[in-house]
């Protein structure tokens, strides 16, 4: 089943980034996708080129590490609820960029919102691993849980003390998470990040397979667990905060993706990492087009749309496993 099954999962992605190009309030035809990437001075060129190409890429990036992400703390944690918020990286870097927003600074520089985010994102991570430091997965679950209760802290607090509503209204339009209006300097500057994250993630793949029989059998078969979970959280605040941080919350997905491929591979950890990813990258795409062809005011946002699919699922996740328990 799974040698089909990225091919699959590939060619779905490809026909919805497709989509993604097609669809808006002004529907262009395959052949006018084509030309605008031909003749970038034309308006569907424009269209395309400088709208929703750079949001499509934005997409596949961000929904890719949520999804690959989460397939990875699931099987470093060994904990089916677990997912990137769950360690305050995303909480970080949502504090950062509240930072930016609430002090002025995003109106003086475009980018200084995912700037910070990123910083944010970083530093609460770092800070996780190091109160977690020479102790097992529960203390770095607490310690994760700890972190993201005092980065949320002080989102309400910022929100608490907003000089003026508009500040408030732009720092709670920027939590829901969302795509629109992102551009090619949002790619330039969260892409290489994301990249440099799922490559260290992709690295732990032989370790999940090992740590499923738990700590002690994966150092017996010669595993650095040590070195797996460094990779795993380096990774994951890497790309998770800088996908945070260009976007805003978008939870969910890193909980969800994992858990949609991982049966088509067997419950392996380390097979499930690239499915995942195509499947996140999958799930924010088709979203963001649900998101966009929605013409009734106001907007729903893009972070709010995925909750209202990924909180039912997750409710049905915590009853199946209510069931399934032993």
């Amino acid at each position: 089943m799974t040698r089909w099954l990225v091919p699959a999962l590939s060619a779905v992605l490809a026909v919805a980034v497709l989509a993604s190009l097609l669809a808006g309030q002004v529907w262009l035809t395959p052949a006018e996708v084509l030309a605008g990437l031909r003749d970038h001075a034309s308006l569907a060129g424009l269209i395309v080129t400088e709208v929703r190409l750079p949001r499509a890429v934005l997409g596949v990036l961000v929904g890719g590490i949520l999804g690959l992400s989460g397939a990875v703390l699931q099987g470093l944690l060994r904990n089916p609820l677990a997912e990137p918020g769950l360690l305050g990286v995303s909480s970080g870097a949502s504090l950062g960029a509240v930072i930016a927003i609430y002090y002025g600074l995003s109106g003086t520089l475009s980018l200084a919102a995912p700037i910070c985010g990123l910083i944010g994102a970083l530093v609460t991570a770092g800070t996780a691993l190091a109160l977690s430091r020479g102790g097992g997965t529960a203390t770095l679950i607490l310690a994760g849980a700890a972190v993201s209760s005092i980065a949320s802290a002080g989102v309400a607090l910022a929100l608490n003390l907003a000089p003026n509503p508009y500040a408030a209204y732009e720092i709670t339009t920027w939590l829901l998470g969302s795509l629109a209006d992102r551009s090619w300097d949002h790619v330039r500057l969260a892409g290489p990040f994301i990249l440099a994250g799922a490559a260290l993630l992709f690295v732990t793949g032989r370790s999940l397979d090992a740590l499923a029989l738990g700590e002690a059998q994966a150092e017996s078969l010669g595993i650095d667990v040590r070195r797996t979970r460094w990779l795993a959280l380096f990774g994951t605040a890497l790309g998770v905060g800088a996908a945070t941080a260009v976007t805003g919350a978008i939870g969910f997905v890193g909980l969800v993706a994992p858990h949609l491929v991982r049966p088509l591979v067997g419950h392996r950890p380390g097979h499930a990492l690239l499915p995942a990813t195509l499947a996140g990258a999958i799930i924010v795409t088709l979203a963001d087009i649900a998101v966009r062809l929605d013409r009734v005011p106001p907007e729903i946002k893009l972070g709010v749309f995925i909750s209202m699919i990924g909180a039912p699922f997750f409710l049905w996740l915590v009853l199946h496993l209510r069931r399934t328990s032993p």
